[in-house]
Protein backbone atom coordinates (compact mmCIF):
# COMPACT_ATOMS: atom_id res chain seq x y z
CA UNK A 1 0.00 0.00 0.00
CA UNK A 2 1.27 3.64 -0.91
CA UNK A 3 2.68 5.62 2.28
CA UNK A 4 4.27 8.17 0.84
CA UNK A 5 8.13 8.95 -0.39
CA UNK A 6 9.54 9.30 2.95
CA UNK A 7 9.03 8.03 6.75
CA UNK A 8 6.10 9.75 9.05
CA UNK A 9 6.83 8.56 12.67
CA UNK A 10 2.93 10.52 13.61
CA UNK A 11 1.30 8.55 10.75
CA UNK A 12 0.84 4.21 11.97
CA UNK A 13 1.88 1.89 9.03
CA UNK A 14 0.70 -1.49 8.68
CA UNK A 15 4.37 -2.50 8.61
CA UNK A 16 5.56 -1.30 11.08
CA UNK A 17 2.49 -2.25 13.54
CA UNK A 18 3.05 -5.90 11.96
CA UNK A 19 6.79 -5.21 13.23
CA UNK A 20 6.11 -4.25 16.57
CA UNK A 21 3.44 -7.49 17.46
CA UNK A 22 6.28 -9.87 16.42
CA UNK A 23 8.44 -8.10 18.59
CA UNK A 24 10.53 -6.07 16.38
CA UNK A 25 12.46 -2.67 16.97
CA UNK A 26 11.64 -0.93 14.10
CA UNK A 27 8.49 1.41 14.58
CA UNK A 28 7.43 4.75 16.90
CA UNK A 29 4.63 5.30 19.67
CA UNK A 30 2.34 5.43 16.81
CA UNK A 31 2.74 1.78 16.00
CA UNK A 32 2.98 0.57 19.33
CA UNK A 33 -0.46 2.44 20.23
CA UNK A 34 -2.12 0.83 17.51
CA UNK A 35 -0.70 -2.81 18.36
CA UNK A 36 -1.15 -2.00 21.95
CA UNK A 37 -5.04 -1.91 20.97
CA UNK A 38 -4.64 -5.86 19.74
CA UNK A 39 -2.61 -6.75 22.47
CA UNK A 40 -5.02 -5.34 25.03
CA UNK A 41 -8.38 -5.33 23.87
CA UNK A 42 -7.88 -8.51 22.17
CA UNK A 43 -5.80 -10.50 23.90
CA UNK A 44 -4.33 -13.51 21.68
CA UNK A 45 -4.73 -11.67 18.74
CA UNK A 46 -1.20 -11.09 18.32
CA UNK A 47 -0.73 -15.11 17.40
CA UNK A 48 -2.24 -14.13 14.16
CA UNK A 49 1.16 -12.57 13.46
CA UNK A 50 3.41 -15.29 14.71
CA UNK A 51 1.22 -17.91 12.91
CA UNK A 52 1.13 -16.55 9.46
CA UNK A 53 5.51 -15.80 9.58
CA UNK A 54 6.02 -19.27 10.41
CA UNK A 55 3.05 -20.08 7.82
CA UNK A 56 5.29 -18.30 5.30
CA UNK A 57 8.45 -19.86 6.01
CA UNK A 58 7.21 -22.94 5.99
CA UNK A 59 5.92 -22.35 2.59
CA UNK A 60 9.15 -20.99 1.07
CA UNK A 61 11.22 -24.38 2.85
CA UNK A 62 8.22 -26.28 0.75
CA UNK A 63 8.79 -24.51 -2.73
CA UNK A 64 12.71 -24.35 -2.31
CA UNK A 65 13.22 -28.28 -1.20
CA UNK A 66 10.32 -29.90 -3.26
CA UNK A 67 10.12 -27.94 -6.32
CA UNK A 68 12.62 -26.68 -9.17
CA UNK A 69 11.24 -23.17 -8.75
CA UNK A 70 13.83 -20.82 -7.66
CA UNK A 71 12.49 -17.38 -8.37
CA UNK A 72 10.37 -15.96 -5.78
CA UNK A 73 8.45 -12.31 -5.97
CA UNK A 74 7.32 -11.55 -2.45
CA UNK A 75 4.56 -8.91 -2.75
CA UNK A 76 3.88 -6.76 0.49
CA UNK A 77 7.04 -7.89 1.72
CA UNK A 78 6.95 -5.71 5.10
CA UNK A 79 9.90 -5.22 7.28
CA UNK A 80 12.57 -7.47 7.83
CA UNK A 81 12.55 -10.24 9.96
CA UNK A 82 13.85 -13.41 11.03
CA UNK A 83 13.65 -15.94 7.94
CA UNK A 84 12.95 -13.85 5.60
CA UNK A 85 11.97 -15.47 2.20
CA UNK A 86 15.38 -15.07 0.80
CA UNK A 87 17.01 -16.41 3.39
CA UNK A 88 15.03 -19.31 3.68
CA UNK A 89 14.92 -19.59 0.49
CA UNK A 90 18.74 -19.74 -0.02
CA UNK A 91 19.26 -21.61 2.94
CA UNK A 92 18.17 -24.85 1.07
CA UNK A 93 18.68 -23.64 -2.77
CA UNK A 94 21.46 -20.87 -2.63
CA UNK A 95 20.58 -20.01 -6.43
CA UNK A 96 17.66 -18.62 -5.11
CA UNK A 97 16.83 -15.21 -6.31
CA UNK A 98 13.81 -13.26 -4.51
CA UNK A 99 12.04 -9.75 -4.97
CA UNK A 100 10.92 -7.68 -2.59
CA UNK A 101 7.75 -5.47 -3.05
CA UNK A 102 6.64 -2.82 -1.18
CA UNK A 103 5.77 0.95 -0.91
CA UNK A 104 6.22 1.14 2.95
CA UNK A 105 9.88 4.17 3.28
CA UNK A 106 11.10 2.45 6.32
CA UNK A 107 10.40 -1.19 4.69
CA UNK A 108 12.25 -0.19 1.60
CA UNK A 109 14.91 1.78 3.71
CA UNK A 110 15.62 -1.57 5.86
CA UNK A 111 15.64 -3.83 2.98
CA UNK A 112 17.97 -2.45 0.85
CA UNK A 113 20.34 -2.15 3.70
CA UNK A 114 19.91 -6.33 4.43
CA UNK A 115 20.06 -6.74 0.95
CA UNK A 116 23.03 -4.13 0.01
CA UNK A 117 25.70 -7.36 -0.19
CA UNK A 118 23.43 -10.06 -1.99
CA UNK A 119 23.05 -10.15 -5.54
CA UNK A 120 20.15 -12.60 -5.73
CA UNK A 121 17.74 -9.74 -4.26
CA UNK A 122 16.17 -6.59 -5.17
CA UNK A 123 13.42 -4.43 -3.88
CA UNK A 124 10.96 -2.72 -5.96
CA UNK A 125 9.06 0.15 -4.32
CA UNK A 126 5.73 -0.34 -6.49
CA UNK A 127 2.25 -0.75 -5.09
CA UNK A 128 1.41 -4.37 -5.11
CA UNK A 129 -2.34 -2.85 -6.71
CA UNK A 130 -0.23 -2.28 -9.90
CA UNK A 131 0.95 -5.52 -11.20
CA UNK A 132 1.73 -4.53 -14.15
CA UNK A 133 4.42 -2.44 -12.97
CA UNK A 134 5.71 -4.48 -10.28
CA UNK A 135 6.52 -7.25 -12.87
CA UNK A 136 7.84 -4.80 -15.49
CA UNK A 137 9.78 -2.78 -12.99
CA UNK A 138 13.67 -2.93 -14.50
CA UNK A 139 15.03 -4.66 -11.30
CA UNK A 140 12.17 -7.14 -11.74
CA UNK A 141 13.12 -7.75 -15.10
CA UNK A 142 17.20 -8.22 -14.29
CA UNK A 143 16.43 -11.02 -11.61
CA UNK A 144 13.08 -12.65 -12.89
CA UNK A 145 13.27 -15.07 -15.88
CA UNK A 146 9.48 -15.04 -16.38
CA UNK A 147 9.69 -18.17 -19.09
CA UNK A 148 10.45 -20.13 -15.92
CA UNK A 149 8.24 -20.72 -13.22
CA UNK A 150 7.56 -18.16 -10.37
CA UNK A 151 6.48 -18.26 -6.78
CA UNK A 152 4.32 -15.20 -6.18
CA UNK A 153 3.80 -15.41 -2.72
CA UNK A 154 0.90 -12.97 -0.89
CA UNK A 155 1.83 -13.30 2.49
CA UNK A 156 -0.82 -11.41 4.52
CA UNK A 157 -1.19 -8.99 1.72
CA UNK A 158 -4.32 -9.61 -0.15
CA UNK A 159 -6.73 -9.19 3.25
CA UNK A 160 -5.25 -5.16 2.91
CA UNK A 161 -6.66 -4.71 -0.85
CA UNK A 162 -10.69 -3.76 -0.21
CA UNK A 163 -13.03 -5.40 -2.17
CA UNK A 164 -13.04 -2.52 -4.30
CA UNK A 165 -9.67 -2.56 -5.53
CA UNK A 166 -10.48 -6.20 -6.99
CA UNK A 167 -7.94 -8.60 -5.18
CA UNK A 168 -9.07 -11.25 -7.31
CA UNK A 169 -7.46 -9.44 -10.28
CA UNK A 170 -4.51 -8.96 -9.01
CA UNK A 171 -3.79 -12.67 -8.37
CA UNK A 172 -5.68 -13.70 -11.70
CA UNK A 173 -2.68 -10.98 -13.06
CA UNK A 174 -0.08 -13.33 -11.79
CA UNK A 175 -1.70 -16.65 -12.64
CA UNK A 176 -1.77 -15.14 -16.63
CA UNK A 177 1.70 -14.02 -16.71
CA UNK A 178 3.89 -16.89 -15.00
CA UNK A 179 4.25 -20.57 -16.87
CA UNK A 180 3.12 -23.96 -15.79
CA UNK A 181 4.75 -25.06 -12.30
CA UNK A 182 4.92 -21.52 -10.57
CA UNK A 183 3.47 -21.49 -7.34
CA UNK A 184 1.68 -19.06 -5.49
CA UNK A 185 0.97 -18.95 -1.77
CA UNK A 186 -1.96 -16.71 -0.05
CA UNK A 187 -1.75 -16.26 4.00
CA UNK A 188 -5.66 -14.29 4.90
CA UNK A 189 -7.24 -13.06 8.00
CA UNK A 190 -10.12 -15.09 7.82
CA UNK A 191 -13.56 -14.36 8.85
CA UNK A 192 -14.91 -16.23 12.16
CA UNK A 193 -18.66 -14.85 12.22
CA UNK A 194 -17.27 -13.92 15.85
CA UNK A 195 -17.21 -10.38 17.58
CA UNK A 196 -12.98 -10.87 17.73
CA UNK A 197 -13.25 -10.47 13.84
CA UNK A 198 -15.56 -7.62 13.69
CA UNK A 199 -13.29 -5.50 16.23
CA UNK A 200 -10.79 -5.92 14.77
CA UNK A 201 -11.31 -5.48 10.99
CA UNK A 202 -13.37 -1.97 12.90
CA UNK A 203 -9.50 -1.48 13.96
CA UNK A 204 -8.13 -1.81 10.96
CA UNK A 205 -10.52 0.16 8.55
CA UNK A 206 -10.99 2.86 11.27
CA UNK A 207 -6.73 2.93 11.24
CA UNK A 208 -5.45 2.75 7.77
CA UNK A 209 -8.93 2.20 5.64
CA UNK A 210 -8.47 -1.56 4.77
CA UNK A 211 -8.39 -4.77 6.38
CA UNK A 212 -10.63 -6.99 5.03
CA UNK A 213 -11.38 -10.45 6.84
CA UNK A 214 -13.18 -12.71 4.01
CA UNK A 215 -14.77 -16.12 4.48
CA UNK A 216 -13.40 -19.54 3.14
CA UNK A 217 -15.09 -19.21 0.13
CA UNK A 218 -14.30 -15.91 -0.84
CA UNK A 219 -10.21 -16.69 -0.08
CA UNK A 220 -10.45 -19.83 -2.04
CA UNK A 221 -11.89 -17.85 -4.96
CA UNK A 222 -8.71 -15.57 -5.16
CA UNK A 223 -6.71 -18.82 -6.36
CA UNK A 224 -9.39 -19.20 -9.19
CA UNK A 225 -7.61 -21.42 -12.29
CA UNK A 226 -4.83 -22.83 -9.77
CA UNK A 227 -4.71 -26.41 -8.42
CA UNK A 228 -4.73 -26.06 -4.52
CA UNK A 229 -2.18 -28.29 -2.90
CA UNK A 230 -2.67 -30.31 0.41
CA UNK A 231 -4.10 -29.64 2.66
CA UNK A 232 -6.19 -26.39 0.81
CA UNK A 233 -6.82 -23.44 2.23
CA UNK A 234 -6.12 -24.31 6.23
CA UNK A 235 -5.78 -21.99 9.63
CA UNK A 236 -2.23 -21.45 9.42
CA UNK A 237 -1.19 -23.16 11.96
CA UNK A 238 -2.49 -26.46 10.20
CA UNK A 239 -1.08 -25.86 7.31
CA UNK A 240 1.83 -28.58 6.71
CA UNK A 241 3.17 -28.08 10.45
CA UNK A 242 6.28 -29.53 11.94
CA UNK A 243 7.46 -30.34 15.32
CA UNK A 244 9.12 -26.82 16.25
CA UNK A 245 5.74 -25.00 15.17
CA UNK A 246 3.67 -25.73 18.54
CA UNK A 247 1.87 -28.42 20.31
CA UNK A 248 -1.08 -28.21 17.91
CA UNK A 249 1.36 -30.68 14.99
CA UNK A 250 0.38 -33.64 17.37
CA UNK A 251 -3.66 -32.48 18.17
CA UNK A 252 -2.38 -31.87 21.77
CA UNK A 253 -4.22 -28.91 22.32
CA UNK A 254 -7.19 -27.30 20.09
CA UNK A 255 -5.99 -23.73 18.06
CA UNK A 256 -7.42 -20.61 19.81
CA UNK A 257 -9.82 -19.00 17.96
CA UNK A 258 -7.32 -16.31 16.88
CA UNK A 259 -5.44 -19.17 15.42
CA UNK A 260 -8.19 -19.79 13.34
CA UNK A 261 -8.34 -16.44 11.97
CA UNK A 262 -5.53 -16.82 9.66
CA UNK A 263 -5.57 -19.06 7.09
CA UNK A 264 -2.70 -20.44 4.53
CA UNK A 265 -2.95 -22.05 1.12
CA UNK A 266 -0.41 -23.52 -1.94
CA UNK A 267 -1.61 -23.56 -5.17
CA UNK A 268 0.64 -24.29 -8.72
CA UNK A 269 -0.39 -23.19 -12.00
CA UNK A 270 -0.91 -26.27 -14.34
Amino acid sequence: MTEGSSIDPTRPSIARVYDYLLGGKDNYAVDREIGDVFKRDLPGSVAIAFANRAALTRAVREIATTTGVRQFIDLGSGLPTADNVHQVAQRHAPESRVVYVDTDPQVLVHGRALLEENDRTRVVPVDVRDPEAVRTHPDTLELIDFDRPVAVMFSAILHHVNDEEDPAAIVRYWRDHVPSGSCFFVSHFRCGNNPETEEAERILQKTFGRGRWRTDEEIASLLDGLEILDPGIVPAPLWRPDAADGPWNGGARELTVWERLIVAGLARKA
